[in-house]
């Protein structure tokens, strides 16, 4: 099924990294760090792990051997991936300047559960986001009873502010886009002495990034855990979305020490209008860009890479691919109908890696160059639900509950 004009999807193929996750990028995803992370968070009320789908249409459609999608918008009714990262470093970060406070080691259960209120209640933390994360560190602050701002940029839908209201952060916007937000929200913490807590990281900028990326180890850990327990062929590939890479460097990492040089090919996702992991991998060095047009996939709409991601994807990424927004509303239209697991809610940026295996299998120079063929069996990440219903219900033309029913 051709979705678009397909000139638009841009391909750069990297080279093979080692069998084992290079020294510097293990040194970041410490294996200790990242299971306790985890245990943590797997101690959360209401966590179960979320479902890993078998799209059969698709595989069926492109002549592939399976298309499996893990389906985040259930997470802790929360709608997306992003309740594991900034929750937990919310959590993380408030039990260690309480620990500082009060002299000895504060674990983060106990912040969780309110056991040192009036020292956290003294912690500011603030963020800049598209929405997920904003809302993902809002819950965290609410639950740990910390102070809370959020920076959102000038196209935020009003759907997404009074999500993020809705946890009791302070949410202010800011002309211009998600990379101003985020300087706006760099302003207000060096002038509050609040703490930033971001996914991403850059020079003198690493501890709260990494335990972002230690939490969403989770979500890569579950998909190993249920091939195992189903004695399921591994996937030969992976198809991951990436803003700023904190996601894609955690899975990468997550796979790459689990299975080594059976790990599957790495392809990264990005929109053609905030390309700077494609860019990036064209160059071999970091480049930032400046992000002129919002892209609909707003979770990814970022101009500036996470430096620490960047350690892990330098060697890790296979393939890069740049996919116009032309491609999303199809993809989540598909979804909503049913591809042979019933029907699934995904909201704009959760589409990216299906948007681009379908484009792929209408154009087969691409299928060549990335591989594809009847032996191949392609992992999707669905990051995300309808985190802005009203935004799903243009896109899609229904609304999610009437997809779900």
């Amino acid at each position: 099924m051709v979705l678009t004009d397909l000139a638009a999807v841009a391909h750069v193929e990297s080279t093979r990294g080692p069998d084992q996750l290079p020294a510097d990028a293990a040194a970041i995803m410490n294996l200790e760090f990242s299971a306790a992370a985890r245990a943590e968070i797997q101690s959360w009320p209401g966590y179960k792990p979320t479902p890993l789908h078998s799209l059969t249409t698709v595989a069926s459609e492109l002549g592939i051997g399976a298309v499996l999608y893990k389906d985040e918008a259930g997470r802790f009714d929360f709608g997306s991936f992003k309740a594991l990262g900034g929750a937990y470093e919310v959590l993380w970060e408030v039990a260690r300047q309480v620990g500082v406070a009060l002299g000895q080691p504060v674990d983060v259960a106990s912040v969780r559960l309110g056991q040192h209120r009036v020292e956290a209640a003294k912690v500011s933390v603030v963020t800049a986001t598209d929405g997920n994360h904003g809302r993902s560190v809002a819950w965290g602050a609410q639950r740990a009873g910390c102070q809370c701002h959020i920076y959102v940029h000038a196209e935020v839908s009003p759907d997404r502010i009074a999500s993020i209201e809705s946890f009791g952060a302070t949410v202010v916007q800011v002309d211009g886009n998600y990379d101003d937000s985020v300087r706006a929200a760099a302003a207000f913490a060096h002038d509050r002495g609040a703490t930033i807590v971001s996914d991403t990281s850059y020079p003198g900028y690493v501890d709260l990034p990494r335990q972002a990326m230690a939490a969403y180890t989770l979500m890569t850990q579950e998909i190993v855990n249920e091939l195992a327990a189903t004695g399921d062929v591994l996937p030969t590939h992976v198809f991951v979305q990436a803003g700023c890479g904190g996601l894609a460097g955690s899975v990468c990492a997550t796979l790459w020490q689990t299975y080594g040089a059976q790990r599957p090919r790495f392809v990264i996702v990005e929109p053609t209008m905030a390309p700077c992991l494609f860019e990036s991998g064209a160059a071999g060095k970091p480049v930032d860009l400046n992000i002129e047009n919002e892209s609909i996939m707003a979770g990814l709409s970022c101009g500036e890479i996470s430096h620490i991601a960047w350690t892990i994807l330098e060697p890790g990424v296979d393939d890069y691919l740049a996919i116009p927004d032309e491609l999303v509303a199809p993809a989540m239209r598909r979804l909503a109908d049913g591809l042979g697991a019933g029907p699934i809610v995904a909201g704009e940026s959760a589409v990216a890696g299906l948007a681009a295996l379908t484009a792929c299998g209408s154009d087969q120079a691409l299928r060549e160059r990335l591989g594809l063929d009847a032996s191949s069996r392609v992992l999707l990440l669905g990051t995300e639900g309808a985190t802005d219903p009203t935004i799903y219900r243009q896109l899609v033309g229904r609304d999610p509950e009437e997809v779900k029913s």
